[in-house]
């Protein structure tokens, strides 16, 4: 139940423990994606932010190894409306509360997930606090108003690797020098599937380093943060761009693509993350508007 506290600027949502029993914190956003919990979970872009699912049922098809996009869960947290400890899945390896449990991470459950996010499409981008072990509300906003401003903050560094690692055949056709600002996993399987050797490099790897691999091309990864709060990504972009090098990204390897071109990047009213965005057709076709006119 939502119930606006007096005299506090913040709202309060009463719920069930899910996961380990604690105290989390981060920017709250949703995901509309009816599947792949697993993945959202350990998606690197997810790091700092408590996620909020939309889908009716989280758990119930298990925690499954072979689907994860990196080393461990980086959400801050959940928030759910039915979390199913029991699963349905033969191939699964443990529940989600055994999961949960043993990465150490806090959740809350018999949410009413639609009222949550039309409060954060309505209000924009915040962070909140989840609980399972304060009751005292005072407290609760005082630990809240710690929380720093995702907006200015530069996170890929905390989920980049430490050392270049090699992903696929050696022998594919072409090579590709990837930056890891948080990159995913299945990234690196669909390069690979397309006959493409990766070698991955930290965040903070600079063009210098990189070229010396003598890649045919270079990928900027995805990953948590904002783009503008990373001089040392955009000057390493920079200098693959004035090398006239081969270049794409995908994401936040996108907007910092943008950046080093002198286009600003700006954060979104609110975060909607998702499988399932509407995409608009505007390629126009005359024969279909004279028959729809007609």
């Amino acid at each position: 139940m939502k119930k606006p506290l007096k005299n506090l600027p913040l709202y309060v949502f009463y719920g069930k423990a899910a996961g380990k029993i604690g105290t989390t914190t981060g920017e709250i956003c949703f995901n509309t994606g009816m599947t792949g919990y697993q993945e959202v979970f350990t998606d690197p872009s997810y790091f700092g932010q408590i996620l909020v699912a939309t889908n009716a049922h989280i758990g119930n098809y298990g925690i499954h190894k072979e689907e994860i996009e990196s080393g461990s869960i980086k959400i801050a947290g959940l928030v759910c409306k039915n979390y199913n400890i029991l699963y349905s899945r033969k191939e699964a390896s443990e529940s989600i509360q055994d999961n949960f449990q043993n990465e150490n991470i806090v959740g809350i459950s018999e949410i009413d997930t639609r009222a949550l996010v039309r409060h954060i499409r309505n209000k924009g981008a915040m962070n909140a606090i989840i609980s399972s072990e304060i009751t005292d509300l005072q407290e609760l906003k005082k630990k809240l108003a710690e929380v720093p401003d995702m907006d200015g903050l530069e996170l890929s560094s905390h989920v980049s690797t430490t050392e270049p690692y090699y992903y696929g055949n050696p022998d594919a056709s072409y090579k590709i020098a990837a930056l890891d600002l948080g990159i995913k996993t299945n990234i690196l399987r669909n390069f690979d599937d397309r006959d493409v050797y990766v070698k991955v490099y930290p965040a903070k790897t600079t063009f210098a380093e990189m070229n010396d691999w003598g890649a045919n091309g270079y990928f900027i990864s995805n990953g948590p943060g904002d783009p503008s709060a990373m001089a040392y990504a955009i000057d390493t972009v920079k200098s693959i761009l004035d090398a006239d090098k081969p270049l794409f990204g995908i994401c936040l390897g996108h907007q910092l693509l943008a950046e080093a071109n002198g286009i600003g990047t700006m954060k979104m009213f609110n975060g909607h993350r998702g499988l399932n965005h509407p995409v608009k057709n505007i390629f126009f076709n005359p024969q279909i508007f004279r028959s729809n006119k007609s």
